[in-house]
Formats: C-alpha cells, sequence, structure tokens
C-alpha cells in the first residue's frame, strides 16, 4: 500500500511538473517579443499561405516570442481559416492574440509616397489613386506646405480629414522647436520660413545649393529686391495641358508679366504663401542659409548649380550655361 501511495505521489508530481512547467511555457511563449518596441513594420501574408508558415515568418521577423506557441494559439481559437492575406502593420509589442485578431480582422494600411516639391494638387492626385479619396475633399482643407512629403502607411479607409492630420502631425515632429528658433533667427516667422523653404525647394537641386539659394533669397529680400524665383510664376500660371504638369517646363517674357501676387519679378519680398511642400532637407536649408557674395544662381542644362556676384558674371553664366 505504500508503495502505491509513493507512485501516485510521484505520479501527481511529475503531473504537477509538466502542468506547471507548460503553462509558463505557454505564457512565455504568446507574451510580446519585445514590450518596449512599439516600431511598426509591414508584414505580408501570402495567398493560401499556412498557419505553420506564417508563425514561422513571424518568429523570424523578430514579431512573436514562439512560432509553435503561435501556431496552438491559432488552432485552440480555430482561427487559421480566417487568416486574411494582405499586407499588416505589426509591432513586437503585441502579443500573439493581439497579432491572430490582427491578422484575421486588422486594417490593411496602403504605402504611400509623396515627394519633395509637390504641390497640392499633385498630393490629392496621388491620393486619390491610392486610397480613393476624392481629390476636391483633399484640396478643400490641406494647407499648402505643411503636408509634410515621407513615406507613409495609410488605413485603406481613411478619410481625407485622418490623412491630413497625419501629415500634419509628422510636419510638427520633424520642424522641430530648434528649426523654428532659427527662422526667428532670420528674423522669419514659421510660416515665412516655409514659403522661402517651398521656393528653395522648387529652385534647388542638392543639400549643397539649397543653403546658398536660401542666404541669396534672404539677401535679396533683406534689400527690398524682387526674388525673380521662376517657381512662383510656375505656381501661378497653374496646370499645363501641353506639359502634362502643373509645373510650366519653359518660361516666356509674357509669362513674367502675368498680373499674379506670386510674380515675383514683379513683387518684391516672399509670395503670399507657400506653393508647395517642402522637404526637410529645404527647410533646413532656409532654416540655416548659407552666407555668401552671391546675388544670382543658375542651374545649368548640365544639372550643376552656377552662382555669380554681378549681373554680367549672371549674364556670362547663362549664355554659357541655358543657351544653345
Amino acid at each position: 500500500m505504500n508503495k502505491l501511495w509513493l507512485r501516485l505521489t510521484v505520479f501527481i508530481f511529475l503531473l504537477l511538473i509538466f502542468f506547471g512547467g507548460s503553462w509558463f511555457w505557454w505564457k512565455d511563449a504568446v507574451s510580446p517579443a519585445n514590450p518596449n518596441d512599439k516600431t511598426s513594420q509591414i508584414f505580408v501574408v501570402k495567398n493560401g499561405e499556412s498557419a505553420r508558415s506564417i508563425a514561422t515568418r513571424l518568429k523570424n521577423a523578430g514579431l512573436i516570442r514562439d512560432q509553435i506557441g503561435f501556431f496552438l494559439l491559432v488552432k485552440i481559437q480555430k482561427a487559421d481559416a480566417k487568416l486574411q492575406a494582405g499586407d499588416f502593420r505589426l509591432n513586437p509589442s503585441m502579443n500573439a492574440t493581439e497579432i491572430a485578431l490582427e491578422l484575421a480582422h486588422g486594417t490593411l494600411d496602403i504605402e504611400v509616397r509623396t515627394q519633395e516639391g509637390w504641390r497640392l494638387e499633385e498630393i490629392a492626385l496621388k491620393l486619390a489613386q491610392d486610397l480613393s479619396i476624392p481629390q476636391s475633399e483633399f484640396l478643400k482643407s490641406a494647407q499648402e506646405g505643411y503636408m509634410f512629403p515621407d513615406t507613409y502607411l495609410i488605413p485603406k479607409d481613411a478619410t481625407s480629414g485622418a490623412v491630413i492630420k497625419i501629415f500634419t502631425n509628422n510636419f510638427d515632429k520633424r520642424v522641430t522647436p530648434e528649426i523654428i528658433q532659427a527662422f526667428k533667427n532670420q528674423k522669419l516667422t514659421l510660416e515665412e520660413g516655409i514659403i522661402l523653404a517651398s521656393l528653395v525647394e522648387r529652385e534647388g537641386v542638392s543639400d549643397t545649393d539649397r543653403p546658398i539659394i536660401a542666404g541669396i533669397l534672404i539677401k535679396r529680400i533683406a534689400n527690398d529686391w524682387p526674388l525673380q524665383v521662376d517657381a512662383t510664376l510656375q505656381y501661378a500660371l497653374g496646370y499645363q495641358s501641353a506639359d502634362k504638369s502643373w509645373w510650366k517646363k519653359s518660361l516666356t517674357l509674357d509669362d513674367k508679366k502675368i498680373k499674379s501676387p506670386y510674380n515675383s519679378y514683379l513683387h518684391t519680398g516672399l509670395p503670399p504663401s507657400p506653393i508647395c511642400n517642402p522637404g526637410l532637407s529645404s527647410i533646413k536649408a532656409s532654416a540655416y542659409p548659407q552666407s555668401s557674395d552671391y546675388w544670382y544662381y543658375l542651374h545649368g542644362s548640365d544639372g550643376a548649380a552656377h552662382f555669380s556676384k554681378t549681373l554680367e558674371e549672371h549674364e556670362i553664366n547663362v549664355s554659357k550655361y541655358l543657351l544653345p
């Protein structure tokens, strides 16, 4: 009898160890891979992919702690048939249950890339193509200059207002208090700094020439010179059906006579508002301009920037780098 009780006690003890160990393993297996890492990444589920394959790739991507635990969880919840194909935004701070639910019911995000120097109409067209957002809705509320150009992951059912909020939140994050103070040091408000940056974005080509161009434009403003920026005329002229572009390729003498507050050949100072949405490089160039003896600049057919100190030198550069 004693031997029987001993064997039973040992069996129960081993059983407790087994179930206790299993419980601790399970708790660890379905917990977040990294509770402190909320960095999102896109995880793509392929059409017809098995739960086992998905679990393995989630583990390899560092999104789950244990692929066996995730696979068993999906099977227990009978969610394997509900896993959807598509792109999902996941992060290592999500536990296995949250990831399984996201893959079964999550909203598909669309990657949207807007380019530096685009005007609102160009962004509106991109959003209409990628997210089916009516262009008129976006243009009604968006503010030129503040739709920060970047690559975004946007929910496919996002509204125009939600997209604008995503853009402006990114703008507020990237345009730091230090940059705003640097604008003040140039005697520019934030609004004026973004207007200047929009000109620099369209006029500059590289990170090397943009600060020099910003310095030239600031110097012209201080000396009450007309800025004579072709991009402001392009903005005023609007869409060009011949070029199939919002930016006219070749300006004429008549173009420089158009009556518009954006005609920087006729008016001194900055135009009334930004002419495009500048990137961080142009914003920083305008906040931290480079002083020089130059008053004139152009970008030649060779693609390089050419600066000059006098009108005579500038005319030589025009003949050398622009005229056939």
